[in-house]
């Protein structure tokens, strides 16, 4: 059941958000295999739970009341254990709410607890956290993509109304695809990161997973806006985009799609979705017309570049002395043991990867020329959406792959975010639908881009291609 189909029965008393909500616990244990969790808080969800049935029986009811929502364990909520998956932060405990989590408080959500992650969220499988991998809910031999797989795993396997990701390369959209849910990244700064645990802070941006395009404009609306705590969130108001859903249509839509002969490696049931999607927007009205985008060579090696030469920089707090896990060393190894000890080896990776693109002499050979790179897709994507509504690709060129696959080969790992770093190098907003399957039953999720702010839009285009899925 969707959130808006339980908040029916939540207004005529058919049943409560505390029955509900416990129908999720009950699911959460009887699923535990699936390690979708690491902190399940199921005192304060009554608690929470509790207020919003009164708020039904005296029609005081907020915009979310009742959406019971998981979050990604990167996120701060107080009180709740944080861990980031990661050895490191283990049994750190924050002292104060993300601007985000106090927005779901005020709109009436209950949080139920924190998902598992790839570590630092770092990770294409959600085979990296300390806390053991996620298992794919169809076939457990199967990941669930990361970094957000939890999450992803919690709405899928019906383990609550929503979740909470962040996404730095695909880190929504690719486990919404694996999974077979709606994944959305909204544009950068719309949503405020204040509370979110640094990755790479030019990239991360906080979005949601959900079962329908309608829960995902709902959440977006309650979280969405500007936070003076936050020196990346945009200073602008935003319309409303659940009332956007029930807008016409562009007229013409015009929709950008790559041609296949930039479709190599994906799988032919991926080329299949689509096509078949294309066929859809074509019966939506939408005029269809192919796009090359350049410098499509370079989004990984530029987003990895800029990723972990970021990613260095934020970790560099986790110490061993603040906070954290410590080490037993003397004084002077303290850091070292600490930092050996807490991290998984992808962090490292990822660290020592990032130092050395902005250590004396490779700065300007790296780091500079990324950034070039990424001004150059930045203008392509604009250039592009001068003339169109929102560009259509596959999200993922796979469907989901056996965990232990690419564990030896981290370039074919990070080769699953092909489709999806590139908008969050360019900062704009991208959203994975379900589309079908693969001849073994996999879910295949097809992703739509839009320009800078035009999340509204993006949404309702989304929502139009899911119910031409449903129809």
């Amino acid at each position: 059941m969707t959130y808006h189909q339980d908040r029916f029965a939540f207004n005529d008393g058919s049943t409560t958000v505390r029955e509900k909500l416990d129908e999720f616990l009950a699911r959460i244990e009887e699923r535990s295999a699936l390690n979708a969790f690491i902190t399940v808080d199921a005192d304060g969800a009554r608690a929470r739970s509790a207020e919003s049935d009164e708020r039904f029986t005296t029609g005081l009811m907020r915009p979310l009341e009742g959406m019971t929502i998981a979050v990604k364990d990167n996120i701060s909520v107080r009180g709740m254990r944080m861990t980031c998956a990661s050895k490191i932060l283990e049994n750190f405990r924050p002292v104060y709410d993300a601007t985000i989590i106090e927005r779901l408080n005020n709109a009436g959500a209950v949080i139920i607890g924190k998902t598992n992650m790839d570590e630092f969220a770092m990770g294409s499988s959600n085979e990296t956290s300390a806390f053991g991998p996620v298992l794919h809910p169809i076939d457990p031999t199967l990941v669930p993509g990361g970094s957000s797989g939890g999450s992803a795993v919690s709405v899928a396997a019906g383990l609550c109304h929503a979740a909470l990701g962040s996404d730095t390369g695909g880190s929504i959209r690719q486990p919404a695809a694996f999974c077979g849910v709606v994944g959305f990244k909204p544009t950068y700064g719309t949503v405020s990161r204040y509370g979110l645990t640094a990755f790479a802070s030019s990239l991360d941006q906080i979005g949601t997973f959900t079962r329908t395009v309608e829960d995902t404009a709902a959440v977006f609306d309650a979280i969405c806006g500007h936070d003076p705590m936050d020196s990346t969130s945009a200073p602008r108001t935003y319309p409303s985009s659940i009332a956007a859903l029930t807008d016409p249509l562009p007229d013409p839509l015009r929709i950008g799609v790559l041609p296949e002969s930039d479709l190599e490696g994906c799988d032919h049931d991926v080329i299949l979705a689509y096509r078949a999607t294309i066929e859809r927007l074509r019966a939506l009205g939408a005029t269809i017309n192919e796009v090359t985008l350049p410098h499509r060579d370079v989004w990984i090696p530029t987003y990895f570049i800029l990723a972990t030469a970021e990613a260095s920089s934020n970790l560099a707090r986790f110490d061993g002395v603040r906070y954290g896990y410590r080490a037993e060393a003397t004084s002077e190894d303290v850091m070292v043991a600490a930092r050996t000890q807490g991290f998984g080896t992808e962090v490292k990776r990822r660290i020592m990867l990032g130092t050395y693109v902005l250590s004396s002499g490779y700065y300007d050979a790296y780091y500079t020329k990324a950034q070039q790179a990424r001004r150059l897709i930045s203008e392509a994507y604009a250039s592009i959406f001068a003339s169109h509504h929102a560009m259509l690709m596959p999200t993922t060129p796979t469907t989901a792959f056996e965990r232990g696959a690419k564990n030896n080969d981290p370039v074919a790992m990070w080769l699953s975010d092909l489709f999806t770093v590139s908008a969050n190098i360019a900062g704009i907003p991208a959203i994975s639908i379900p589309s079908g399957s693969d001849a073994k039953g996999l879910p295949i999720g097809m992703q739509l881009q839009a320009g800078m702010f035009q999340d509204a839009l993006l949404l309702r285009i989304a929502a139009a291609v899911e119910a031409s899925f449903a129809g």
